[in-house]
C-alpha cells in the first residue's frame, strides 16, 4: 500500500471513530443507516456496490469512488463488469466524469497488482 494511501486510510479511520465517540444521534444514524443499506437484501451486495460505483462517479467523488471499487472487487466485480458500471456512470455523468473515470481504473490496477487496499470512503463508515 501506498504511503498516501495508507495515510488517507488512517485518517479516515481515525476520524470516523472520533466522529462516532460524539453524542450525536443524527451522525450516528446516518453512518447506521449507511452501512444498512450496502447489506444484501432484495439486491444482493455486489449489485448495490456497483449503484454505489455508479452514484460516486456520477457526484465525482474520488475518495467514494474508490471506496467502491475496492468493495465491487471484493464482492465478485470481473473487469468487464467494472467497465460496463463505468460507461453507465459516464453516460449519465457525462464528460465530466472521464477524469473520474481514469482514477478508478488506476485503482482498479493498482487493486488487481496487489498494490492497494481498500480506502474509506467519507461518506461509509
Amino acid at each position: 500500500m501506498s504511503d498516501k494511501l495508507a495515510e488517507f486510510t488512517a485518517f479516515r479511520q481515525r476520524m470516523n471513530e472520533r466522529i462516532l465517540a460524539e453524542d450525536n444521534q443524527v451522525v450516528r444514524r446516518f453512518f447506521a443507516l449507511d452501512t444498512q443499506t450496502y447489506k444484501a437484501g432484495a439486491l444482493d451486495v455486489k449489485t448495490k456496490e456497483m449503484l454505489g460505483l455508479v452514484a460516486s462517479m456520477v457526484l465525482r467523488c474520488d475518495d467514494c469512488i474508490s471506496y467502491h471499487v475496492a468493495q465491487c472487487k471484493e464482492a465478485g466485480v470481473q473487469r468487464d463488469e467494472f467497465f460496463e458500471v463505468f460507461s453507465v456512470g459516464l453516460v449519465v455523468g457525462g464528460s465530466i466524469v472521464i477524469p473520474h473515470l481514469r482514477r478508478a481504473v488506476d485503482f482498479l490496477d493498482k487493486l488487481e497488482a496487489g498494490e492497494s487496499s481498500t480506502p474509506e470512503c467519507a461518506g461509509h463508515a
